[in-house]
């Protein structure tokens, strides 16, 4: 997927063939630049096509103002790129595309056959077919010398080291999770090294580890999920998370998209404090006085598993949790009880490895950009994707929000271009 490469000066190099690096490649060639786009892998979009195996989720149908209130202490920033380029903005790119969209019980959107490979077949062919050119298996390693007004940039590839010039640079290199299909982060030294203000960046969208399950929990109820409950945790700063779903019981902890929702708030508290607390009510439908009452209620010679399983429907991973986590003796207090199904406390102490997250937070600080995406210390290198320092949860919201920025920073490469043309 190597098309030949030039020997003169590039007008922009992308780095990086992910949904930002690609959506940079569009806007590019619609404003008429030729547009080389540099990937350490084989093909690009890796870790779109492997997201899309179990259904592509584009985005999310949600009024704009709910949707932008989830991407949390960035909203604000992240605010123009999502006007520019919102979630029906995208429906509509995917249809030029020749794929049409639905929306789907929980709210999210999917491509009618729920596949990214159509999708990325059609959107390779429309970039090809507007002159951009793909370079595979370059892996960027730095810079080089470079002259006024063009960067230099330094590749690995199969035949050896290769230095590129570009009057403009997008990079849209991910973060740091999914490393086996090319987001490493190898980028973050080769930024700090000219400067650029980075923030750690950490796992998000990721499971946690409890001190330590029992041998029985971790044997018979590992991959086991949670259905319809609901999970509460608070940030150091003191904003809350509450939110209704499931989540999955692991060998070590605790996963699934409810944690992956709390996951910022999970992983500030455990870096601040060293542990964090997951409350969990197993029965968010029913009212502390009605999961009293039935706890209360005389069981006769059943046993407390059973009252639980036949009054409340508690039973299988709900029941197993509440036995280890509870005491033996709250198992005799109606009242301690039933006011541990409505707020168990699962103790979580880290963060799963960051290779094993969805994706990332932490990464170049907005403040380093300015309102086009261009860093302030490297005039003409431009930043787009999960590299930059948002985060956001599973749901369609970290796709969006990713092509939105590869629009801005596109548009604002190619306006630099233009006002910086030669003669």
């Amino acid at each position: 997927m190597t098309d030949s490469p030039t020997t003169e000066a590039l007008a922009v190099a992308i780095i990086g063939g992910g949904p930002a690096g690609l959506m940079a490649a569009e806007v590019l060639a619609g404003a008429g630049v030729q547009v080389d786009l540099f990937d350490g892998m084989p093909s690009v979009g890796r870790k779109f096509l492997l997201a899309g195996k179990g259904g592509l989720n584009l985005t999310h149908s949600e009024p704009i103002e709910p949707f932008l209130g989830r991407y949390g202490q960035a909203s604000e920033q992240l605010a123009p790129w999502l006007h520019e380029f919102g979630p029906q903005a995208l429906r509509d790119w995917a249809k030029a595309l020749g794929v049409d969209t639905f929306v789907g019980s929980s709210g999210r959107v999917f491509p009618t056959d729920m596949k990214a490979a159509p999708l990325l077949r059609a959107w390779l062919h429309r970039l090809r077919a507007s002159g951009v050119r793909l370079h595979m298996r370059h892996r960027w390693l730095g810079w080089g010398e470079s002259r006024s007004g063009v960067h230099a940039l330094r590749f690995a590839t199969p035949a050896g080291e290769r230095l590129v010039h570009a009057r403009c640079v997008v990079l849209a290199l991910g973060g740091a999770s999914w490393s086996r299909l090319g987001s490493d982060g190898a980028w973050v030294p080769l930024l700090a090294e000219r400067g650029i203000d980075l923030a750690p960046l950490r796992a998000s969208n990721c499971g946690f580890d409890v001190a330590g399950w029992s041998e029985h929990l971790r044997e018979r109820f590992a991959g086991a999920p949670l259905k319809n409950v609901a999970l509460r945790c608070a940030a150091p700063d003191g904003r809350r998370f509450e939110q209704r779903g499931e989540f999955v019981l692991t060998e070590s902890g605790i996963e699934g998209s409810l944690v992956y929702a709390a996951s910022p708030f999970l992983r500030e508290t455990i870096a601040a404090t060293g542990r964090a607390i997951a409350e969990v009510d197993l029965l968010p439908e029913r009212p502390a006085e009605f999961v009293h009452a039935e706890v209360a209620r005389p069981r006769g010679s059943r046993s407390m598993s059973t009252h639980l399983k036949s009054r409340l429907g508690i039973d299988g991973a709900k029941a197993a949790l509440l036995h280890e986590l509870l005491p033996r003796e709250v198992f005799a207090d109606a009242a301690a009880l039933a006011a541990a199904i409505k707020a168990l406390p699962i103790p979580l102490v880290a963060a799963r490895p960051i290779d094993e997250a969805i994706s990332t937070a932490g990464g170049v600080r907005l403040d380093a950009l300015d309102a086009h995406l261009m860093l302030k210390a490297l005039p003409g290198v431009f930043c787009a994707g999960e590299m930059l320092d948002w985060e956001a949860p599973t749901g369609g919201y970290l796709l969006t929000a990713s092509l939105a920025s590869g629009r801005i920073a596109g548009q604002g490469a190619a306006a630099r271009l233009a006002s910086t043309a030669p003669g």
